[in-house]
């Protein structure tokens, strides 16, 4: 019997909390990760994991972090694009600046490895994974920048879904609610920029290792939108059945104190 070579699984954002879960538990089922994040530290390289430290926002270190990973590994099976910053600002406190560096990390560095990884994907038959997030389909209260941001980054890929279907490619979309992965960690910039999951007025939050395990059943189940959390899946239907109903039901909970995340 001839031992097949483990598939690979590229994830950006690898070393944040839902990132390192994804990783955990596809290694368990016989993947290979290779996780990308600007800081590696407490990543540790194994027989089923590479750690890769690279800014995605530098395009040419990307793309060339991505040669270097397609020239070592039989083939690139999944990417999963994870990497993300939210920003807590009301628009009218916020600046051009600010809303172009939420962009740059969310969207265009999404966009930069898919251009990187879309031809290996192709070769394999693989599946390109964007982690978007409630704020990818629906209003997020003081968060305009990372709401337009994550509307790009799900719209890119839906589309990106009608090209990339004759190829033999899959394109999913996951989309968590509140995944508890930087609590406690109030690090802010000065024009509002966060880490992922860090803010302390989300509602009903999930751990990563259970946000992780729905996206992964979801991933291979090839369903195409993969609502992620109890809050995800109520808000999908009330912006699928009516968007004003939705709207009105954030204003109250944003006057009640609880500012969605």
């Amino acid at each position: 019997m001839t031992n097949r070579p483990m598939k690979t699984a590229v994830i950006s954002g690898g070393n944040g909390g839902l990132g390192r879960a994804l990783a955990t538990k596809l290694e368990a089922n016989g993947w290979h990760c290779v996780l990308m994040d600007i800081n590696t530290t407490g990543l540790d390289t194994t027989a089923t994991r590479t750690p890769i430290a690279v800014d995605l926002t530098d395009t040419a270190s990307l793309h060339q972090a991505a040669k270097n990973i397609i020239a070592q590994r039989p083939s690139v099976d999944l990417v999963i694009y994870n990497a993300g910053v939210s920003q807590i600002a009301p628009f009218a406190d916020s600046d051009a600046d600010s809303h172009r560096r939420v962009f740059e990390i969310n969207y265009f560095a999404a966009v930069e490895m898919a251009r990187a990884f879309l031809h290996p994907i192709r070769d394999s038959g693989g599946t390109h994974l964007a982690i978007s997030s409630v704020a990818g389909f629906a209003p997020l209260h003081a968060r305009t920048a990372y709401a337009a941001s994550k509307h790009a980054m799900q719209g890119f890929f839906t589309s990106l879904r009608s090209e990339e279907a004759a190829q033999g490619v899959r394109c999913l979309i996951a989309a968590p609610s509140f995944v508890a992965t930087n609590i406690g960690n109030a690090e802010r910039s000065a024009d509002g920029v966060v880490r992922p999951g860090s803010a302390s007025d989300g509602i009903d939050y999930m751990t990563p290792d259970a946000a992780a395990e729905v996206i992964l059943s979801g991933l291979n189940r090839g369903q195409e939108f993969i609502p992620v959390g109890r809050v995800a899946r109520i808000a999908s239907l009330l912006m699928r059945a009516s968007p004003r109903l939705y709207q009105h039901m954030m204003r109250r909970k944003i006057k009640a104190g609880e500012t969605p995340n």
